[in-house]
Protein backbone atom coordinates (compact mmCIF):
# COMPACT_ATOMS: atom_id res chain seq x y z
CA UNK A 1 0.00 0.00 0.00
CA UNK A 2 2.64 2.36 0.42
CA UNK A 3 4.37 2.21 -2.61
CA UNK A 4 1.30 2.51 -4.62
CA UNK A 5 0.67 5.81 -2.25
CA UNK A 6 3.85 7.25 -2.87
CA UNK A 7 3.85 5.96 -6.67
CA UNK A 8 1.24 8.35 -7.10
CA UNK A 9 2.02 11.06 -5.36
CA UNK A 10 5.15 11.38 -6.73
CA UNK A 11 3.38 10.81 -10.53
CA UNK A 12 1.10 13.97 -9.24
CA UNK A 13 4.18 15.78 -8.06
CA UNK A 14 5.90 15.27 -11.62
CA UNK A 15 3.69 16.90 -13.30
CA UNK A 16 3.03 19.52 -11.67
CA UNK A 17 6.65 20.14 -11.56
CA UNK A 18 6.69 20.02 -15.29
CA UNK A 19 3.90 23.12 -15.30
CA UNK A 20 5.66 24.80 -12.77
CA UNK A 21 9.56 24.41 -14.63
CA UNK A 22 7.92 27.16 -17.16
CA UNK A 23 6.73 29.81 -14.57
CA UNK A 24 8.81 32.95 -15.01
CA UNK A 25 11.16 34.27 -12.02
CA UNK A 26 8.50 36.76 -10.64
CA UNK A 27 6.02 33.84 -10.04
CA UNK A 28 8.52 31.38 -8.72
CA UNK A 29 9.26 34.64 -5.88
CA UNK A 30 5.44 35.32 -5.44
CA UNK A 31 5.26 31.77 -4.54
CA UNK A 32 8.01 31.53 -1.86
CA UNK A 33 6.70 34.75 -0.57
CA UNK A 34 3.34 33.33 -0.01
CA UNK A 35 5.19 30.10 1.73
CA UNK A 36 6.76 32.20 4.32
CA UNK A 37 3.83 34.74 4.85
CA UNK A 38 1.53 32.30 5.32
CA UNK A 39 3.48 30.74 8.55
CA UNK A 40 4.48 34.43 9.70
CA UNK A 41 0.56 35.47 9.82
CA UNK A 42 -0.65 31.94 11.23
CA UNK A 43 2.64 31.65 13.27
CA UNK A 44 0.81 31.84 16.97
CA UNK A 45 -1.81 29.29 15.89
CA UNK A 46 0.88 27.05 13.76
CA UNK A 47 3.27 27.01 17.21
CA UNK A 48 -0.10 26.24 19.65
CA UNK A 49 -0.65 23.35 17.47
CA UNK A 50 3.00 22.24 17.31
CA UNK A 51 3.58 21.92 21.31
CA UNK A 52 0.10 20.45 21.64
CA UNK A 53 0.56 17.90 19.62
CA UNK A 54 4.40 17.03 20.19
CA UNK A 55 4.13 17.69 24.38
CA UNK A 56 7.56 19.34 23.20
CA UNK A 57 9.65 22.45 23.05
CA UNK A 58 7.96 26.05 24.39
CA UNK A 59 4.95 27.98 22.76
CA UNK A 60 6.48 31.34 22.81
CA UNK A 61 9.93 30.07 21.57
CA UNK A 62 7.53 28.56 18.94
CA UNK A 63 6.15 31.55 17.86
CA UNK A 64 9.07 33.50 17.38
CA UNK A 65 10.64 30.80 15.53
CA UNK A 66 7.81 31.20 13.13
CA UNK A 67 8.02 34.91 13.23
CA UNK A 68 11.73 34.92 12.82
CA UNK A 69 12.75 32.14 10.24
CA UNK A 70 10.17 33.27 7.87
CA UNK A 71 11.05 37.34 7.40
CA UNK A 72 15.18 35.77 6.99
CA UNK A 73 14.73 32.97 4.44
CA UNK A 74 12.47 34.83 2.73
CA UNK A 75 14.48 38.41 2.87
CA UNK A 76 17.79 35.78 1.67
CA UNK A 77 16.15 34.36 -0.86
CA UNK A 78 14.38 37.87 -2.17
CA UNK A 79 16.24 38.91 -5.18
CA UNK A 80 17.76 35.79 -6.23
CA UNK A 81 18.13 34.19 -9.51
CA UNK A 82 17.08 30.93 -9.63
CA UNK A 83 15.25 30.93 -13.83
CA UNK A 84 16.95 30.94 -17.08
CA UNK A 85 20.48 32.52 -16.82
CA UNK A 86 21.69 33.41 -13.20
CA UNK A 87 25.32 34.43 -13.67
CA UNK A 88 27.73 34.71 -15.99
CA UNK A 89 31.93 34.98 -15.99
CA UNK A 90 33.24 36.91 -18.47
CA UNK A 91 36.78 36.21 -17.75
CA UNK A 92 36.24 32.20 -18.03
CA UNK A 93 33.75 32.70 -20.42
CA UNK A 94 31.10 30.85 -18.49
CA UNK A 95 27.43 31.05 -18.44
CA UNK A 96 25.20 29.60 -15.58
CA UNK A 97 22.09 28.56 -16.39
CA UNK A 98 19.59 27.48 -13.96
CA UNK A 99 17.60 23.80 -13.87
CA UNK A 100 15.23 22.46 -11.59
CA UNK A 101 16.25 18.82 -10.16
CA UNK A 102 12.45 17.80 -10.13
CA UNK A 103 10.67 16.15 -7.68
CA UNK A 104 12.17 16.73 -3.66
CA UNK A 105 10.88 14.28 -0.65
CA UNK A 106 11.28 16.10 2.58
CA UNK A 107 11.77 14.23 5.96
CA UNK A 108 10.32 16.70 8.56
CA UNK A 109 10.86 15.78 12.36
CA UNK A 110 8.83 16.51 15.50
CA UNK A 111 11.46 18.96 16.82
CA UNK A 112 10.48 21.17 14.19
CA UNK A 113 7.35 20.22 11.90
CA UNK A 114 6.12 23.58 11.23
CA UNK A 115 9.10 26.05 9.96
CA UNK A 116 11.08 22.61 8.45
CA UNK A 117 8.18 21.90 6.34
CA UNK A 118 8.20 26.09 4.91
CA UNK A 119 11.94 26.33 4.61
CA UNK A 120 12.36 23.11 2.93
CA UNK A 121 9.34 24.31 0.44
CA UNK A 122 10.68 27.80 0.41
CA UNK A 123 13.90 25.97 -0.88
CA UNK A 124 12.08 23.54 -3.34
CA UNK A 125 9.95 25.94 -5.18
CA UNK A 126 12.53 28.94 -5.47
CA UNK A 127 14.29 26.20 -7.46
CA UNK A 128 11.06 25.34 -9.49
CA UNK A 129 10.86 21.83 -8.04
CA UNK A 130 7.71 20.39 -6.84
CA UNK A 131 8.13 18.98 -2.72
CA UNK A 132 6.67 15.91 -0.97
CA UNK A 133 6.98 16.17 2.95
CA UNK A 134 7.20 13.31 4.89
CA UNK A 135 5.92 14.55 8.88
CA UNK A 136 7.22 12.57 12.11
CA UNK A 137 4.47 10.44 13.40
CA UNK A 138 4.24 12.54 16.18
CA UNK A 139 3.90 15.90 13.99
CA UNK A 140 1.79 14.84 11.28
CA UNK A 141 -1.38 16.72 12.11
CA UNK A 142 0.32 20.33 12.50
CA UNK A 143 2.69 19.96 9.66
CA UNK A 144 -0.12 18.98 7.23
CA UNK A 145 -2.02 22.12 8.53
CA UNK A 146 0.86 23.98 7.48
CA UNK A 147 0.62 22.40 4.13
CA UNK A 148 -2.78 22.93 4.06
CA UNK A 149 -2.78 26.81 4.54
CA UNK A 150 -0.21 27.24 2.49
CA UNK A 151 -1.93 25.45 -0.69
CA UNK A 152 -4.84 27.68 -0.03
CA UNK A 153 -2.70 30.38 -0.65
CA UNK A 154 -1.22 28.63 -4.00
CA UNK A 155 -4.32 27.39 -4.92
CA UNK A 156 -5.17 30.15 -7.14
CA UNK A 157 -1.90 30.74 -8.85
CA UNK A 158 0.06 27.25 -9.29
CA UNK A 159 -0.45 23.68 -10.18
CA UNK A 160 -1.90 21.33 -7.55
CA UNK A 161 0.01 18.91 -6.02
CA UNK A 162 2.87 21.29 -6.02
CA UNK A 163 3.50 20.51 -2.08
CA UNK A 164 2.01 17.33 -0.99
CA UNK A 165 2.43 16.01 2.27
CA UNK A 166 2.07 12.32 3.58
CA UNK A 167 -0.91 12.40 5.51
CA UNK A 168 -0.56 8.97 7.66
CA UNK A 169 3.45 8.75 7.74
CA UNK A 170 5.84 5.23 9.21
CA UNK A 171 9.02 4.35 8.28
CA UNK A 172 8.08 2.05 5.37
CA UNK A 173 6.11 5.12 3.72
CA UNK A 174 8.67 7.34 4.14
CA UNK A 175 11.44 4.92 3.23
CA UNK A 176 9.74 4.40 -0.07
CA UNK A 177 9.15 8.02 -0.99
CA UNK A 178 13.19 8.40 -0.13
CA UNK A 179 13.91 5.93 -2.89
CA UNK A 180 10.88 7.30 -5.54
CA UNK A 181 11.77 11.50 -5.43
CA UNK A 182 14.92 13.09 -7.40
CA UNK A 183 16.41 13.97 -4.02
CA UNK A 184 15.91 13.85 -0.61
CA UNK A 185 16.03 16.46 2.35
CA UNK A 186 16.47 14.48 5.87
CA UNK A 187 16.22 16.88 8.71
CA UNK A 188 16.14 14.39 11.80
CA UNK A 189 17.79 11.64 13.67
CA UNK A 190 20.45 9.94 12.54
CA UNK A 191 18.88 6.90 11.78
CA UNK A 192 16.56 8.84 9.39
CA UNK A 193 19.58 10.67 7.85
CA UNK A 194 21.59 6.75 7.01
CA UNK A 195 18.12 5.91 5.27
CA UNK A 196 18.23 8.87 2.79
CA UNK A 197 22.05 8.36 2.27
CA UNK A 198 20.84 4.53 1.13
CA UNK A 199 18.07 5.72 -0.30
CA UNK A 200 19.85 5.73 -4.24
CA UNK A 201 18.51 9.03 -4.46
CA UNK A 202 21.32 12.67 -4.07
CA UNK A 203 20.24 13.20 -0.39
CA UNK A 204 21.01 16.24 2.26
CA UNK A 205 20.83 15.14 5.46
CA UNK A 206 22.51 16.76 9.07
CA UNK A 207 24.77 15.37 11.87
CA UNK A 208 23.73 15.32 15.38
CA UNK A 209 24.01 17.98 17.41
CA UNK A 210 26.41 18.73 21.00
CA UNK A 211 27.55 22.90 20.65
CA UNK A 212 30.31 22.91 22.52
CA UNK A 213 30.59 26.83 23.74
CA UNK A 214 34.04 28.33 24.54
CA UNK A 215 34.35 31.37 26.90
CA UNK A 216 37.59 33.33 26.41
CA UNK A 217 39.08 34.63 29.40
CA UNK A 218 38.50 38.36 30.67
CA UNK A 219 35.48 38.48 28.50
CA UNK A 220 32.25 40.20 29.86
CA UNK A 221 29.82 37.85 31.40
CA UNK A 222 27.48 39.97 32.08
CA UNK A 223 26.86 40.14 28.23
CA UNK A 224 28.05 36.41 27.31
CA UNK A 225 26.02 34.19 30.22
CA UNK A 226 22.30 35.70 28.90
CA UNK A 227 23.21 34.75 25.66
CA UNK A 228 24.30 31.13 26.58
CA UNK A 229 21.32 30.51 28.96
CA UNK A 230 19.06 31.89 26.18
CA UNK A 231 20.37 29.31 23.64
CA UNK A 232 20.23 26.95 25.97
CA UNK A 233 16.25 27.22 27.46
CA UNK A 234 15.59 28.36 23.91
CA UNK A 235 12.46 25.73 22.61
CA UNK A 236 13.24 23.79 26.08
CA UNK A 237 16.37 23.03 24.32
CA UNK A 238 15.47 20.81 21.29
CA UNK A 239 17.21 23.07 19.00
CA UNK A 240 20.11 21.23 17.34
CA UNK A 241 22.30 24.32 17.56
CA UNK A 242 21.90 25.00 21.01
CA UNK A 243 24.92 25.71 23.31
CA UNK A 244 25.58 21.88 24.88
CA UNK A 245 28.57 22.46 27.21
CA UNK A 246 29.73 25.83 29.12
CA UNK A 247 33.92 25.91 28.70
CA UNK A 248 35.33 28.52 30.86
CA UNK A 249 38.34 29.53 32.11
CA UNK A 250 39.48 28.89 35.85
CA UNK A 251 39.88 32.42 37.02
CA UNK A 252 36.41 33.38 35.60
CA UNK A 253 34.48 30.41 37.05
CA UNK A 254 33.45 31.87 40.15
CA UNK A 255 31.90 35.24 38.24
CA UNK A 256 30.70 32.96 35.93
CA UNK A 257 28.66 30.89 38.25
CA UNK A 258 26.51 34.14 40.01
CA UNK A 259 26.15 35.11 36.30
CA UNK A 260 24.33 31.65 35.64
CA UNK A 261 21.85 31.78 38.69
CA UNK A 262 21.32 35.64 37.91
CA UNK A 263 20.18 34.54 34.63
CA UNK A 264 17.92 31.60 36.06
CA UNK A 265 20.40 28.62 36.14
CA UNK A 266 20.94 26.09 38.85
CA UNK A 267 23.97 24.30 39.47
CA UNK A 268 24.61 21.52 40.57
CA UNK A 269 28.03 20.16 41.74
CA UNK A 270 27.59 17.40 44.25
CA UNK A 271 27.49 14.02 43.11
CA UNK A 272 24.46 12.98 44.34
CA UNK A 273 22.11 15.03 42.56
CA UNK A 274 24.49 14.60 39.59
CA UNK A 275 23.73 11.32 39.49
CA UNK A 276 20.01 11.52 39.72
CA UNK A 277 20.19 14.10 36.86
CA UNK A 278 22.67 12.18 34.48
CA UNK A 279 20.44 8.43 35.19
CA UNK A 280 17.09 9.90 34.82
CA UNK A 281 17.96 12.12 31.56
CA UNK A 282 19.90 8.70 29.53
CA UNK A 283 19.93 5.23 29.71
CA UNK A 284 22.79 2.62 30.21
CA UNK A 285 24.26 3.12 26.30
CA UNK A 286 23.89 7.20 26.66
CA UNK A 287 20.39 7.10 25.01
CA UNK A 288 18.47 10.04 25.48
CA UNK A 289 15.13 9.70 27.62
CA UNK A 290 12.48 10.96 25.38
CA UNK A 291 10.59 11.51 28.15
CA UNK A 292 12.19 14.48 28.71
CA UNK A 293 13.07 15.74 25.60
CA UNK A 294 11.57 19.89 24.97
CA UNK A 295 10.50 19.09 28.46
CA UNK A 296 10.99 22.39 30.55
CA UNK A 297 13.94 22.68 33.77
CA UNK A 298 11.43 22.33 36.11
CA UNK A 299 10.17 18.65 34.53
CA UNK A 300 13.28 17.46 34.12
CA UNK A 301 14.59 18.21 38.10
CA UNK A 302 10.96 16.93 38.88
CA UNK A 303 11.79 13.50 37.49
CA UNK A 304 15.15 13.42 38.58
CA UNK A 305 13.79 13.97 41.67
CA UNK A 306 15.73 17.01 42.59
CA UNK A 307 14.18 20.82 43.72
CA UNK A 308 14.65 23.94 42.11
CA UNK A 309 14.10 27.20 42.16
CA UNK A 310 10.70 28.74 40.75
CA UNK A 311 11.52 30.49 37.43
CA UNK A 312 14.76 28.13 36.39
CA UNK A 313 15.32 28.09 32.91
CA UNK A 314 18.98 26.05 32.64
CA UNK A 315 20.12 23.84 34.68
CA UNK A 316 24.08 23.43 34.86
CA UNK A 317 25.87 20.44 35.40
CA UNK A 318 29.33 21.18 36.70
CA UNK A 319 31.47 18.71 35.39
CA UNK A 320 35.23 17.44 36.13
CA UNK A 321 35.60 15.15 32.99
CA UNK A 322 35.21 15.71 29.13
CA UNK A 323 34.30 13.61 26.31
CA UNK A 324 33.54 10.00 26.60
CA UNK A 325 33.94 9.72 30.58
CA UNK A 326 30.53 11.46 31.55
CA UNK A 327 27.37 11.32 29.30
CA UNK A 328 26.67 14.67 30.12
CA UNK A 329 29.24 15.50 27.47
CA UNK A 330 26.61 14.07 24.77
CA UNK A 331 23.77 16.22 22.92
CA UNK A 332 21.36 17.03 25.98
CA UNK A 333 17.93 17.94 24.30
CA UNK A 334 16.17 19.75 27.01
CA UNK A 335 17.64 22.69 29.11
CA UNK A 336 20.74 21.33 30.71
CA UNK A 337 23.90 22.66 30.62
CA UNK A 338 27.53 21.31 31.23
CA UNK A 339 29.94 23.44 32.53
CA UNK A 340 33.90 22.50 32.49
CA UNK A 341 36.64 24.98 33.45
CA UNK A 342 40.23 24.77 31.46
CA UNK A 343 43.42 26.63 31.90
CA UNK A 344 44.70 27.86 28.58
CA UNK A 345 42.50 28.16 25.30
CA UNK A 346 44.36 25.19 23.72
CA UNK A 347 42.71 23.01 27.05
CA UNK A 348 39.84 24.69 26.41
CA UNK A 349 39.82 23.95 22.21
CA UNK A 350 41.16 19.85 23.38
CA UNK A 351 37.67 19.98 26.12
CA UNK A 352 35.97 20.56 22.83
CA UNK A 353 36.72 18.21 20.54
CA UNK A 354 36.89 15.71 22.58
CA UNK A 355 32.83 15.78 23.70
CA UNK A 356 32.22 16.87 20.05
CA UNK A 357 34.22 12.86 19.50
CA UNK A 358 31.73 11.81 21.56
CA UNK A 359 29.20 13.48 19.73
CA UNK A 360 28.07 16.35 17.07
CA UNK A 361 31.63 15.93 14.92
CA UNK A 362 31.25 18.77 12.33
CA UNK A 363 28.20 20.36 13.77
CA UNK A 364 29.47 23.52 15.50
CA UNK A 365 31.31 25.23 18.26
CA UNK A 366 30.40 28.77 19.55
CA UNK A 367 33.04 30.88 20.82
CA UNK A 368 32.86 34.01 22.73
CA UNK A 369 36.04 35.84 22.19
CA UNK A 370 37.64 39.35 20.80
CA UNK A 371 40.62 37.15 20.05
CA UNK A 372 40.92 36.75 16.52
CA UNK A 373 43.88 34.40 16.76
CA UNK A 374 41.93 32.20 19.17
CA UNK A 375 39.45 31.99 16.24
CA UNK A 376 41.24 30.99 13.69
CA UNK A 377 43.17 28.41 16.19
CA UNK A 378 40.00 26.84 16.92
CA UNK A 379 39.18 26.86 13.33
CA UNK A 380 41.91 25.44 12.05
CA UNK A 381 41.73 22.46 14.88
CA UNK A 382 38.19 21.80 15.42
CA UNK A 383 36.44 19.46 13.09
CA UNK A 384 33.18 21.22 12.71
CA UNK A 385 31.40 23.40 9.88
CA UNK A 386 30.66 26.50 11.90
CA UNK A 387 32.51 28.64 14.55
CA UNK A 388 29.72 30.82 15.72
CA UNK A 389 31.26 34.09 17.17
CA UNK A 390 29.26 36.41 20.01
CA UNK A 391 26.67 34.80 19.55
CA UNK A 392 23.14 32.77 20.61
CA UNK A 393 23.55 29.29 19.03
CA UNK A 394 20.25 27.92 19.20
CA UNK A 395 18.86 31.39 17.27
CA UNK A 396 21.54 32.25 14.67
CA UNK A 397 23.27 29.21 13.96
CA UNK A 398 20.79 28.42 10.77
CA UNK A 399 21.25 31.97 9.50
CA UNK A 400 20.51 35.29 11.27
CA UNK A 401 20.37 39.20 10.08
CA UNK A 402 23.80 40.14 11.30
CA UNK A 403 26.13 37.22 10.14
CA UNK A 404 26.44 35.86 6.60
CA UNK A 405 25.86 32.00 7.21
CA UNK A 406 22.39 31.04 5.20
CA UNK A 407 19.40 31.36 6.90
CA UNK A 408 17.95 27.33 6.82
CA UNK A 409 16.34 24.71 9.18
CA UNK A 410 18.97 21.78 8.18
CA UNK A 411 22.48 22.59 9.13
CA UNK A 412 24.49 20.30 7.00
CA UNK A 413 27.89 18.98 9.34
CA UNK A 414 30.46 17.33 6.53
CA UNK A 415 32.18 13.98 6.27
CA UNK A 416 32.69 14.86 9.99
CA UNK A 417 29.15 14.17 10.82
CA UNK A 418 28.52 11.48 7.25
CA UNK A 419 26.68 14.70 5.49
CA UNK A 420 26.98 15.67 1.82
CA UNK A 421 27.69 19.32 2.52
CA UNK A 422 29.57 21.22 5.43
CA UNK A 423 27.22 24.36 5.08
CA UNK A 424 23.90 25.66 5.82
CA UNK A 425 21.38 24.32 3.12
CA UNK A 426 20.14 26.64 0.81
CA UNK A 427 18.32 26.86 -2.53
CA UNK A 428 21.19 26.31 -4.56
CA UNK A 429 21.33 22.43 -3.34
CA UNK A 430 18.40 21.94 -4.98
CA UNK A 431 19.35 23.39 -8.48
CA UNK A 432 21.15 22.05 -11.31
CA UNK A 433 22.81 24.63 -13.13
CA UNK A 434 24.59 24.22 -17.13
CA UNK A 435 27.52 25.87 -17.68
CA UNK A 436 27.69 27.53 -21.50
CA UNK A 437 31.42 27.16 -21.94
CA UNK A 438 32.37 29.57 -24.54
CA UNK A 439 36.12 30.23 -25.80
CA UNK A 440 37.93 32.34 -23.77
CA UNK A 441 39.11 35.43 -25.91
CA UNK A 442 42.73 35.86 -26.48
CA UNK A 443 43.46 32.12 -24.18
CA UNK A 444 46.54 30.55 -25.17
CA UNK A 445 47.85 27.19 -24.41
CA UNK A 446 51.09 27.81 -21.91
CA UNK A 447 54.60 26.71 -23.11
CA UNK A 448 55.55 23.44 -21.27
CA UNK A 449 58.45 25.46 -20.04
CA UNK A 450 55.60 27.96 -18.09
CA UNK A 451 53.58 25.18 -17.06
CA UNK A 452 56.52 23.27 -15.29
CA UNK A 453 58.25 26.14 -14.21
Amino acid sequence: MAVQTISEMVEKSKKAQQVYEGYTQEQVDEAVKLIARTVFDHAQELAKMAVEETGMGCYEDKVNKCYGKSRIIYHHLKGKRSVGVIGEDKEKGLIYVAKPKGVVGSVAPCTNPVVTAMCNAMFALKGRNSIIIAPHPRAKKCTAYTVELINEKLAANYPADLIQVIEEPDIETTGELMKAVDVVIATGGMGMVKAAYSSGKPAFGVGAGNVQCIIDRGMDLSQVIPKVVTGRAFDNGIICSGEQMAIIHEDDYEEAVKAFQANGGFLIRDEVSLSRLRDAMFDEKGVMNRKLVGRSAAEVAELAGISVPEGTKVIVAELSVSGRADKFCKEKMCPVIGLKTYKTFEEAVEIAAANLEYEGLGHTVAIHSDDKAHLIYAGEKLHVSRILVNQIGATMNGGSFVNGLAPTTTLGCGSWGNNSISENLDFKHLINITRVACVIEGAVQPSDEEIWS
